[in-house]
């Protein structure tokens, strides 16, 4: 039989500073006290207690900010947290990122256009508009506006775990959203079904919306597996 796993004074001093912020009732931008007072206030060590600070900010609880302070990190009530340790994606894991997404994000589809009311469908339409003023060699600005319309659909939807899932998978894997941009190639075609989902939401068509968006994510992962298969020589 293994040993129970004992919980060490960071366990301890973190479970605490979670307690703290909960009680308080602070909120994602309130500063907390000083690392000084924290010390103070736990009996603590200031490496100790940095210890337990590094790992809050590794998962978004909190966030410290150089000569300013320690403030509640926006990511403090979240359920689905990205892992801060990934590493980059080659190939065939490239392919069950969008596997993944073509599972998840076509029913979430639908449900925003079940749901959305006419002031979200105003911002997300803003999104695109973006979008369309980067289509020409600003892939940066392009892939951060596409990445906001995908994260903005599933937030429409109403299910914040699924809604926290898709950012995950966005955030974490940043660096192989952006390879898909390039390996795609297609920017136009791109832009043109995003836009073919938000017609269909826009109109309130859920199976139109659903099916946009696997069709969509089902083109990317498509050209995607050519392209591996066959480089550019």
């Amino acid at each position: 039989m293994s040993e129970v796993t004992r919980p060490t004074l960071s366990d301890a001093l973190t479970e605490s500073m979670l307690e703290l912020i909960r009680t308080g009732g602070h909120q994602p931008g309130d500063r907390l006290p000083s690392t000084r007072e924290l010390s103070q206030r736990f009996a603590v060590t200031t490496p100790t207690l940095r210890e337990a600070l590094r790992r809050l900010e590794a998962t978004g609880a909190i966030e410290m900010r150089h000569g300013s302070g320690i403030y509640v990190g926006a990511a403090i009530g979240r359920i689905v947290l990205p892992n801060p340790n990934m590493r980059e994606m080659h190939g065939a894991q490239l392919l069950e990122l969008l596997g993944a997404r073509i599972v998840i994000e076509p029913p979430l589809a639908a449900l925003a256009a079940e749901r959305a009311t006419g002031e979200e469908l105003e911002a997300l339409r803003g999104v695109l508009d973006d979008a369309a003023r980067h289509l020409r060699g600003q892939d940066a600005e392009l892939h951060d506006a596409n990445m906001t319309f995908h994260r903005a659909t599933a937030r429409l939807a109403g299910n914040s775990v699924l809604h926290e899932v898709v950012d995950s998978l966005l955030t974490v894997h940043g660096p192989e959203q952006r390879q898909i941009l390039q390996i795609f190639d297609d920017r136009s075609r791109d832009f043109d079904e995003h836009q073919a989902i938000l017609e269909a939401i826009e109109a309130g068509d859920a199976e139109a919306a659903e099916a946009r968006m696997r069709a969509h994510l089902v083109d990317v992962r498509t050209v995607i597996e050519q392209r591996l298969q066959h480089p550019p020589k």
